[in-house]
């Protein structure tokens, strides 16, 4: 998700700072950026010039201290509430007062994260999709702290990177996940109880509603460990079962079948 912010914001004419934990990792992602601008270019999707702008303006670096000169940080970490919240405190000490901090989280409480900061106002959600180069929504997600300049100020840069924005309130999985998160639960829940198999419960799907993707191909991309994590926020927040994970899902996250990042979820792939 990270890498792909910075590329479409590169590509829009940003110039980017991105931090990653160690060299090597610092290293490995701006080698994925250049592979991917790259095969773009040979697509004949992207120019050469408009490549080499792009890479041009992708820095990257260790230190968080080194975002202090950034008008728009943009976080991506792991979907853990004590980890961002850490985070956007140490944040809040390095970044210029003006500066606007934004969670892509999917799921953890945004108020949260403004609560740690001496700049609540300017603070909220930006939810990218996966992978963001190709999906083009943004929830910007306010939370009854954050301020109307700058909820107005992440929608221009939205827009600005060519992605269509969509403004919701600081509740549990906003839009998008609070909708989908269920279904695909249930989907789970009709496959353990011996309705159909995998194959047909994801055609039915696609051919009788038009997705793009059946549920279990759409969890398998999505990483089971990730579903299992957005409902259980979702059912500690809310106290429905509909919201609870499916035994088979928490069984199958156990087990290290998390989807295609694994080689094997629902189904199993080719991690070559």
């Amino acid at each position: 998700m990270g890498s792909g912010i910075v590329q479409v914001s590169a590509q829009a004419g940003f110039s980017v700072l991105f931090v990653e934990a160690n060299d090597e990792l610092v290293k490995r992602g701006l080698g994925r950026l250049r592979d991917t601008l790259e095969g773009l270019t040979a697509k004949g999707k992207l120019e050469a010039k408009a490549r080499d702008e792009a890479l041009g303006r992708i820095a990257g670096t260790t230190k968080l201290e080194d975002l202090k000169a950034c008008d728009l940080v943009i976080e991506a970490m792991t979907e853990n509430q004590a980890l961002k919240n850490e985070t956007f405190a140490t944040l809040d000490r390095i970044a210029a007062p003006h500066a606007l901090l934004a969670s892509n989280t999917s799921s953890c409480n945004v108020t949260a994260l403004a609560a740690v900061t001496r700049r609540p106002a300017r603070v909220l959600g930006m939810h990218f999709f996966n992978p963001v180069p190709l999906m083009k929504l943004v929830e910007v997600v306010r939370t009854i702290l954050t301020e109307d300049a700058a909820v107005q100020t992440a929608t221009e840069f939205v827009r600005a990177v060519g992605k269509v924005p969509v403004q919701a309130k600081d509740a549990t999985a906003f839009i998008v996940n609070r909708l989908l998160v269920p279904y695909l639960l249930d989907a789970v829940r009709v496959y353990e109880g011996g309705l159909a198999s995998l194959d047909d419960i994801d055609q039915a799907m696609k051919l009788g509603c038009g997705y793009p993707m059946g549920p279990f191909t759409l969890l398998d991309l999505v990483g089971l460990d990730t579903a299992m994590y957005v409902a259980e926020v979702m059912f500690e927040e809310f106290r429905e079962p509909r919201y609870a994970p499916p035994p088979l899902l928490k069984r199958m996250v156990m087990a290290g079948h998390l989807g295609r990042k694994t080689g094997r979820g629902f189904y199993t792939y080719d991690t070559k």
